[in-house]
């Protein structure tokens, strides 16, 4: 809103930030799985990071300790039993022996959100410190000195012999007083606090700009500045108008950054899917972006077919219509620079249209559901790319559960380590890219070593938290019955097409076999519609995912997540509840065009709502402002109180904006120095207010 400076805005901002947190997951990075029974020996009945292999060997671990004392056993046991917790990747984050004593809850840690501080098994390390310091317990988890480096002889087994005292004991194995993590404290990790998941009135938009795009990102040196692209294969700078001054998107139509519409092939699901700014571009002028293009209509277009010997598939037999050739469609990730084109990356206005590499090429069975997203990973630097099941009614092919194709995919590529190339045949790549060592391939060898998740139908438009960044959600297109949002984990199956959403799926032809109910732990969706549950004019064709909402302008929408179906009739957000848990709610909103609009909204015929069009996408900017980008222009969200919504938290200012008759350009210097006083003033009430 340009009422504070930068480094006292971001003061500010940081004051109002809720500490971050994190998601079920395991301490191999992955969800924890369904279990189909209970375990033996840990006592976990529904989801865990064990199975029933993983619990025998705690079991065993445990009673090769010999421990005599029941309550001392007892305590031991259930520290153990935490790596089969749903948040062991949160509980195992601290201490000497990371993997094997989790963080103790004490009087001088944080607790976990399930606990207070007044309750007395917050001091559970000094609990386990009291009841089993004099015990004797052979291979004890806890045989380690403060400095890590002490050899214990095999008869030293209790903890006086270990440690010198408590404070030293729960100094290593509590944590501190400002450690964030979730804490253990004897029992199972969960968590009490409520959610207020009461929707908002509704969802104000302000509509900036008459184009239809497919994609937007801001630019990657924080500036209000975003690129454009659409689908035929133009990308464009543009500059947003701040919050509040009725300004539009500037840019010159005639000037694009880059067109790569010679090579791009635009179509009902073909065109300029994305684009990505490396998290370095600043520095070293490198961007991506993701299209399809037609091998017939292209030399340059030419690449391995995803239907292919290997995932047990033959193209001459898929029956393709319309004299389409098999794999005759291309999914591509090229590089291109902005180096050469100004004296920094920040201030090239324009690219090269030349390619610098090539670093993915697929030919595609049909030419849908290839999806096409790519995005960096905000705490990885990874390449995520989001890839269909490749089309036709019902993924004939089962490629989604396919292990060794590509197809209905999410794929994690590191493009900061180009191989050779012959590395890159001996490695049986599909491009430029090398492969994170961390990948799940790396414990599970029937997964292609690209692959990040699995079981996914045709994933339109994911995104990560940009304050919880191992939250990563993705709309994922219903074939007839559901459309689904899911939170995506390393190695997660999310079920199709065993599964379309929560519900079995029965293909009505299927020549590349089946894949059982239980040979699967499908992850369900957090979120979703079915289309029979819609009542709307024109009824459901499929999601379109979103953002988690973290900009200022909606106070109410904070923390929610934001998606759509894709015929603009219906928006959703949902919010986790509890906090930390995994799980959410979400509401349909209603959604009106704001009364101070720089540009008028059209409206649905005899109504006076507004008509969105086709939801193509939604983006974010650099000041975490969400956008909706439609068939009939580019809408961003903006205070309720402009639609007349009624949002307690949003503090009002007792200075109304100047009238539409008044455009800020034509004021005289006062009148604007006068606007910038009342818009300080205005803030100042805002910062104050929030304490």
């Amino acid at each position: 809103m340009g009422c504070l400076q930068p480094a006292a805005l971001i003061f500010f901002l940081v004051l109002l930030l809720p500490s971050s947190s994190s998601l079920p997951l395991c301490t191999n990075s992955r969800a924890p799985v369904t279990l189909k029974a209970p375990l033996t020996f840990c006592p976990y009945s529904a989801s865990s990071c064990c199975n029933a292999t993983e619990d025998a060997a705690i079991q065993k671990q445990f009673n090769s300790m010999n421990i005599t004392h029941s309550s001392c056993g007892s305590l031991v046991k259930s520290i153990l039993c935490t790596k089969c917790d749903p948040y062991s990747a949160d509980l195992f984050t601290i201490g000497p022996n990371i993997g094997i004593v989790p963080v103790l809850c004490n009087s001088t840690s944080s607790l976990s959100p399930a606990q207070d501080k007044k309750d007395a098994t917050g001091d559970f390390c000094s609990q386990v410190w009291n009841t089993c310091k004099d015990v004797s317990i052979l291979n004890s988890p806890f045989a380690a000195s403060l400095k890590g480096s002490a050899v214990v002889p095999a008869s030293s087994s209790r903890l006086t012999d270990l440690w010198q005292s408590e404070t030293d004991f729960c100094k290593a194995f509590g944590g501190s007083a400002n450690t964030e993590s979730v804490c253990f404290n004897g029992q199972s990790v969960s968590f009490n606090d409520s959610t207020d998941i009461t929707p908002p009135k509704g969802i104000c938009f302000e509509k900036l700009g008459n184009g239809s795009y497919l994609s937007m990102v801001p630019h990657p040196d924080g500036s209000n500045r975003i690129f454009l692209a659409n689908q035929a294969g133009k990308i464009w700078l543009a500059t947003v108008p701040p919050q509040g001054s009725r300004g539009t998107l500037d840019f010159d139509e005639s000037n694009p950054f880059l067109d790569i519409t010679d090579i791009v092939d635009s179509d009902t699901e073909l065109g300029l899917m994305n684009i990505a700014f490396h998290p370095n571009f600043t520095n070293n002028g490198r961007f991506f972006a993701s299209f399809n293009c037609d091998k017939v209509q292209t030399v340059s277009c030419s690449g391995r077919c995803s239907c292919n010997s290997e995932v047990g598939c033959d193209p001459s037999k898929l029956g393709l219509s319309n004299g389409a050739q098999p794999c005759q469609y291309q999914s591509v990730i090229s590089e291109f620079t902005a180096n050469s084109s100004s004296s920094s990356p920040s201030q090239a206005t324009f690219a090269q249209p030349s390619e610098v590499r090539r670093i993915f090429t697929m030919g595609l069975p049909f030419s849908g559901h290839h999806a096409g997203q790519i995005l960096f990973g905000p705490e990885d630097g990874y390449l995520y790319f989001m890839m269909g099941d490749g089309g036709s009614e019902g993924d004939p092919y089962n490629f989604a559960q396919n292990k060794k194709s590509l197809l209905g995919k999410i794929m994690r590529l590191d493009v900061n380590n180009i191989p050779s190339a012959s590395e890159i045949n001996r490695l049986d790549l599909w491009g430029n890219y090398s492969i994170p060592k961390d990948n799940p391939s790396a414990d599970d060898n029937d997964l292609q070593s690209e692959i990040w998740a699995l079981g996914v139908r045709n994933p339109w438009r994911c995104s990560f938290d940009a304050e919880r960044p191992s939250y990563f959600f993705c709309g994922d297109v219903g074939q007839e019955k559901y459309e689904e949002v899911d939170l995506i984990t390393k190695g997660g199956n999310y079920g199709w097409r065993v599964y379309e959403g929560p519900e079995v799926f029965q293909p009505a032809k299927s020549p590349g076999g089946n894949t059982s109910l239980n040979s699967i732990n499908p992850i369900f969706p957090i979120m979703g519609y079915s289309h029979s549950s819609l009542n709307t004019k024109f009824g459901s064709a499929s999601i379109t995912g979103g953002y988690v909402y973290r900009s200022s302008a909606d106070p109410c929408l904070y923390g929610r997540f934001m998606y759509a179906d894709l015929y603009g009739e219906a928006v959703w957000t949902g919010i986790e509840n509890p906090v930390n848990s995994g799980n959410f709610s979400s509401s349909m909103l209603p959604f009106d065009c704001a009364k101070n609009t720089p540009i008028a909204c059209d409206h649905v015929q005899g109504s006076a709502l507004p008509s969105l069009g086709l939801i193509y996408s939604f983006a974010e900017d650099n000041n975490k402002d969400i956008y909706v980008l439609a068939s009939k222009g580019v809408y961003r969200v903006v205070s309720p109180s402009q639609c007349n919504y009624a949002c307690p938290k949003e503090k009002l200012s007792a200075n109304p904006s100047p009238p539409p008759s008044s455009p800020s350009c034509s004021r005289g210097k006062y009148e604007k120095l006068q606007m910038k006083l009342m818009l300080f003033l205005s803030c100042l009430i805002i910062f104050f207010g929030s304490f």
